[in-house]
């Protein structure tokens, strides 16, 4: 392979000629080299390691650019980045690292190319092309990362059980990468995690969802899920997914494994939706059903309200996990609290009220809803399977049906409140609310079309039911 192919950008070229007027060897490093060899597309952010001072070099290269781009400094890491073109160039001094227990935060010190090679987490980011201008485009590859690429291995440089007790992050970036690029865990490096699993708890719950965030945005989320469950990490960090796991048996009735169905409803959805947080909602679907599971000796294993439950334990775990508490936690929780609405209406034959009242409860997010529950079809009998995702397009042909014909979908009332109280002449009082949710009821039923005249007349009526008298 010829690796100078890698270096085309006129920046590594500017690079190698600041790099000369400053007497340090630089280096790329890390994912740009892998994503290179991979062929992964083109790279947004680069590494680049001086023999050195990292932060001299980027102030260098600026001062070498046309546009004279400004040097953001962070002197506590020893790092510096700029911006080019569309492209994040971090410069950062060769280092040298030694961890305490309780901490990833490691003492730094300056080192050569080889410490900077061996404190890299694995040997496929321990990749580096030289930038001098003498050796332009040769790679060094100490720990043969190359060979690891082609067989498709995650495998530490050094020891893994120093790797991932210095810095136990490095568990999860192992299984993340793991499901990015489709890769195995080398065999001692998995044994390793599963070790080292309680090291995680000195991690920053923010840390552990940038991760959690790339697998679950991920081809196929799953794999990186059976590899936090296998290592006991998911044990530490999601709790309520694994008390889904297993099957119980009373009087010959089992219930399914939800561990696994969630699993499949998130590889599902992830074929069609690049939506994080709807992602999120298929993984939690079901987490409210290992806390409301029952056995009825009439009808068997019930898990009762489980939605509901479900919804309330999303804030919780938002919260544990630092996620943002704001409209994507709200959307999830929605999205898992009406998870079992289109199941039922596709069950059933739908009228049109039910389509009504679920577009209305929905709101704009219908949509999302449908697809969670096709992909919540996860029976391996062809027929079943295709007589349900025949039932959902029938509910998603109704719900285009009533939405053009009724408009509920981002409901507004033809009457409002300020038309009642004049209608009437009415100060604030609990009738008004009582007329409206009358309305809201006679559209959403399909006694009356969503429309001002109908819902006039209907507030008329109404009132005259209530004693009001119209003011003429």
């Amino acid at each position: 392979m010829n690796y100078k192919q890698a270096l085309e950008n006129p920046i590594f070229k500017i690079i190698s000629q600041s790099a000369k007027e400053l007497e340090l060897d630089a280096y790329v490093i890390g994912g740009f080299v892998r994503d290179f060899i991979l062929q992964r597309g083109s790279a947004k952010d680069i590494d680049i390691v001086a023999i050195g001072s990292g932060i001299e070099l980027a102030k260098q290269v600026a001062k070498n650019l046309p546009n004279k781009p400004s040097v953001q400094v962070f002197k506590t890491y020893g790092t510096a980045m700029l911006r080019f073109d569309d492209i994040e160039i971090e410069f950062v001094g060769a280092r040298k690292e030694s961890y305490n227990e309780d901490s990833r935060n490691p003492v730094v010190e300056n080192g050569s190319l080889a410490d900077d090679q061996n404190r890299r987490d694995f040997t496929i980011n321990a990749l580096a092309l030289d930038l001098s201008t003498e050796n332009f485009g040769d790679l060094l590859d100490p720990f043969n990362g190359t060979q690891d690429l082609k067989d498709a291995i995650i495998r530490t440089p050094l020891n893994p059980d120093i790797t991932y007790s210095d810095d136990p992050l490095r568990m999860m970036r192992a299984i993340r990468f793991a499901t990015q690029l489709h890769f195995k865990i080398e065999e001692e490096s998995l044994k390793s995690i599963t070790k080292n699993k309680e090291r995680i708890e000195i991690i920053t719950k923010e840390r552990i969802v940038v991760e959690l965030n790339k697998i679950m945005e991920s081809s196929k989320p799953s794999i990186g899920f059976l590899l936090l469950e296998k290592t006991g990490l998911l044990d530490y960090i999601l709790p309520e997914l694994t008390a889904l796991k297993g099957i119980d048996e009373i009087e010959g009735q089992r219930h399914k494994d939800n561990f696994y169905h969630t699993l499949e409803v998130v590889d599902n959805i992830s074929e069609n939706t690049e939506n994080l947080w709807l992602r999120w909602a298929a993984l939690l679907h079901d987490i409210g059903k290992a806390p409301t599971k029952k056995f009825d000796k009439k009808v068997g294993w019930t898990f009762h309200g489980h939605e509901f439950k479900g919804s309330k334990m999303v804030y919780h775990l938002f919260k544990r996990l630092k996620m943002p508490l704001n409209d994507k936690m709200k959307f999830v929780q929605k999205m898992v609290y009406m998870s079992s609405r289109p199941i039922v209406l596709a069950e059933d034959m739908a009228t049109d009220s039910a389509v009504r009242r679920l577009v209305f409860d929905a709101g704009e997010h219908v949509d999302d809803l449908m697809t969670l529950c096709e992909a919540d079809i996860t029976t391996k009998n062809p027929n079943k399977f295709k007589k349900y995702h025949n039932n959902f397009k029938n509910v998603r042909t109704k719900i285009i049906e009533v939405e053009e014909r009724d408009h509920v979908r981002n409901f507004q009332p033809p009457i409002s409140g300020e038309i009642i109280m004049e209608t009437f002449n009415l100060k604030p009082c609990r009738e008004i609310g009582l007329i409206k949710e009358t309305i809201k009821e006679a559209i959403l039923e399909g006694d009356i079309p969503n429309e001002y005249d109908a819902a006039f007349q209907l507030m008329l009526k109404e009132g005259e039911r209530l004693g009001l008298k119209a003011i003429e």
